[in-house]
């Protein structure tokens, strides 16, 4: 139980005639100061009962509660201030998390229910950047909280394997590339390409036409089209796959946009016998005027389908499949219209379930405050950031402890997770703009400087050989590890609203509090002082060490032991 709990229900008994536990709940506050206790109640609403002045209440109240689960009980004006009993709240808490180690926080509220998570989804044939980053790293770590909390998560890699783009490509291709040029350098070519197409295109708007044509016989199954069309596929995953795997992010599927090209027509036929598809100039939508939204465009003039018609398929096989508790989309900020039509369009086909798909949605990571663009071939290459940053933390494991073994490896971990972790502490619907070199720092608010906590965690644990199970008494009261503590206890609840707000950054917050915390302890404790806390106190070590690894597991981060 938090502490809040335990002050509401010390509240409730005692004013249960005048108030709901739920409101007494709502009216507690946090004081902004140590000084002013852990937890804070203002009699302010009781005055209208009382008929007297919040501050003749507070005592009164005062006198009819039982104070002795605390410290001490104050009043301060119109407030209540409760003190926690730290030895009883720290024997709880660190005796909780000795028993379920990195279980602690775990919830059941999933019932084992999947959930599928879109998520990634790079477009074929042209390289990973920086701006694909977010997508998969947030979706990751959503996938990990839902588990932490019961749900099965199912991450799904929805390639961009096709669309006009291809069609484009192939135009390309055909006016000026070569096969050997692709084959020496597949991603960079086909970008060079890319590129050049749409250069060339405002120049020859010719151009554009051929690219429809040419992805209308993709469409239609011309076998030219077609072995291109693979051929640009294959060449994509394999540095695709080189880049999960230096993230460490592991797909269930990887169905992309052409699987669905034979399981549209079931959901043109829906569409058709709702009676909800109207021509418009030549091509065919369904009216969401109702939902105060544009028409939604299921098939153009020309016969061919679009992105929302290749999305509904998608859901309704989702749904089939997985029969979802939830559905999630990490896709951009940009993209919440197309997401608001296709729930729409579902709910006018009677598939209720819609409601259980939710777009999470995300900021821009930019450079000098300007937007990476695809087109203008200004990008930032993902592979290019994440092995830098690892040379980066070499560089500086190598001169903080050059007897490290297994430097490389942790050199990995520690430069890949500072990246990770810059992109998760942000609130995901921020914009933010990343330097490297601020980012694989061992100071400040980084994910290096957490995982340094958490190796010196280890370090001491190891230089007192000290063992979990051995520990009989938690018992700590002093106010130097309170604050750890609080933030130890406040895990589960830290946990589920992460969770439920589809949101990493709360877990990395978490953490950097919490290392905060422990090393201000740290400072000002001799934790190995040999009296009768300090089996607790190592207690506390062993805690945070537990609590900061389970938050880096949480961001798909590692904790190396030794830094």
């Amino acid at each position: 139980m938090n502490n809040q709990a335990i002050v509401a229900k010390v509240l409730f008994d005692a004013l249960n005639e005048h108030l709901t536990y739920e409101q007494i709940e709502n009216l507690l506050e946090k004081p902004k100061h140590a000084d002013h206790g852990d937890v804070a109640f203002p009699v302010f609403s009781l005055a209208k009962v009382f008929r007297k002045a919040p501050q003749q209440i507070a005592p009164e109240v005062l006198a009819q509660i039982d104070t002795t689960a605390f410290e001490k009980v104050e009043v301060v004006g119109a407030y209540l201030n409760f003190f926690m009993d730290k030895a009883k709240v720290s024997s709880q808490v660190l005796a909780q998390v000795a028993k379920e180690k990195n279980h602690y926080g775990d919830q059941t509220i999933g019932e084992n229910r999947q959930v599928p998570i879109d998520m990634s989804s790079p477009n074929i044939a042209k390289p990973m950047s920086m701006g694909h980053l977010r997508s998969t790293v947030i979706g990751n770590s959503i996938g990990f909280l839902l588990e932490k909390v019961g749900y099965k998560p199912v991450r799904i890699n929805h390639l961009g394997d096709w669309g006009t783009q291809f069609g484009k490509l192939i135009v390309a291709y055909k006016l000026w590339g070569t096969k050997e040029a692709v084959e020496q350098d597949p991603i960079a070519e086909l970008l060079r390409l890319y590129v050049d197409f749409h250069e060339k295109a405002e120049e020859q708007p010719e151009l554009e036409d051929q690219a429809r044509a040419w992805f209308k016989k993709l469409e239609d199954g011309d076998e030219e089209a077609l072995d291109l069309w693979r051929w640009f596929r294959e060449e994509s995953l394999k540095e695709f796959t080189d880049i999960y795997d230096l993230l460490e992010v592991k797909f269930d599927s990887y169905n992309g946009e052409a699987f669905y090209n034979d399981k549209m027509a079931e959901i043109v036929t829906m569409l058709e016998e709702k009676h909800l598809l109207k021509e418009d100039k030549g091509a065919e939508i369904v009216d969401l005027s109702a939902y105060d939204l544009n028409p939604a465009l299921i098939r153009k003039s020309d016969g061919a389908t679009l992105y929302i018609t290749r999305d509904l398929a998608a859901a309704l096989y989702r749904k089939r499949t997985y029969d979802f508790a939830q559905s999630i989309y990490v896709v951009g900020n940009e993209q919440s219209n197309h997401f608001k039509q296709l729930k729409a369009v579902l709910k006018e086909l009677g598939f209720d379930w819609s409601e259980d798909m939710h777009h999470v949605p995300f900021g821009l990571i930019t450079q000098g405050g300007k937007k990476l663009s695809t087109r203008k071939g200004k990008i930032i290459l993902l592979a290019d950031v994440l092995n830098e940053a690892i040379g980066l933390a070499a560089a500086q494991i190598a001169e903080k402890n050059p007897t490290l073994p297994n430097q490389e490896e942790v050199a990995r971990q520690v430069g890949v997770g500072a990246v990770v972790f810059h992109d998760l502490k942000n609130d995901r619907l921020n914009n933010f703009d990343f330097t490297l070199e601020e980012v694989v720092r061992f100071e400040g608010e980084t994910g290096p400087y957490v995982q340094y906590t958490h190796a010196r965690c280890m370090s001491l644990l190891n230089k007192a050989d000290f063992s979990i199970e051995q520990v009989t008494n938690f018992d700590l009261n002093d106010e130097a590890s309170w604050e750890v503590i609080k933030f130890i206890q406040s895990y589960p609840e830290v946990v589920m609203q992460a969770a439920k707000l589809y949101e990493p950054s709360v877990i990395a917050k978490h953490a950097i509090k919490l290392a905060q915390a422990f090393n201000k302890y740290y400072a000002n404790s001799k934790v190995l002082q040999e009296d009768d806390q300090r089996d607790a106190r190592l207690a506390l070590v062993y805690a945070v060490a537990v609590l900061l690894k389970e938050d880096l597991r949480l961001l798909g981060l590692h904790a190396p032991d030794q830094m």
